[in-house]
Order: structure tokens, then sequence, then C-alpha cells
């Protein structure tokens, strides 16, 4: 998956206030991480996060479904962020937030 590097300074403005969070290349795509856990990918044009039963709801609301790697044929916990939440960096960060704990419950 092709990443566009403006795409990237995009999605990683957008993130700028969920702080402490960095981002590396990794399986063709990107990740994003915050103490040492992925809560985040950024695949081609579609920025996702980590999502458990806790915070499935808000991503079901939208209409949105897990991503699904058709080279492992398998579901994977990030959901793809919707367009408005993308677009607003206060709500982003609430849902980045959720991500991560999402990411430190998968951790336990």
């Amino acid at each position: 998956m092709a990443i566009s590097a403006d795409y990237l300074k995009y999605v990683e403005e957008q993130l700028s206030e969920f702080e402490g969070i960095d981002s590396k290349k990794m399986f063709g795509g990107i990740g994003f991480f915050k103490e040492g856990l992925m809560f985040g990918m950024l695949g081609g044009e579609v920025f996702r996060l980590k999502v458990d039963d806790q915070n499935k709801a808000d991503y079901e609301k939208y209409g949105m479904k897990p991503y699904h790697s058709d080279k492992k044929k398998k579901g994977m916990p990030y959901w793809e962020v919707p367009e408005e939440i993308l677009k607003d960096k206060r709500e982003l960060k609430v849902w980045a937030s959720k991500a991560f704990d999402a990411a430190q419950r998968a951790k336990k």
C-alpha cells in the first residue's frame, strides 16, 4: 500500500492534540504508537484506530467495519476512522484515547 506523504502529514497534524505518539513504517503502512503500544494504523489513504468491545459502537454508529487483511485472510481490530471525526482534532483525540485504552486492555 502506497502511503502519501501529504496524507501522513495530515493525519499526524490531526492527532497533534493526542500527545506522546510516534509513527513508524511497518507492513507497507504506518503504525501509530503511544508508550510502545500500537493504537492506530495508516494504509493507503485510510486511517484506522484500534477497536474492542468498549469502543466498537462508536464506529458502528458511522457504518464502519473492521480492517480485513486479504493476505492473512482475517479481520484485524482496526477500524476506519470516519472522515467527520478525522477532521475534528478534539473529537479525534477522544477516539485516539479510546483506541489507546483498547491497546492497553489487549496487552493484559
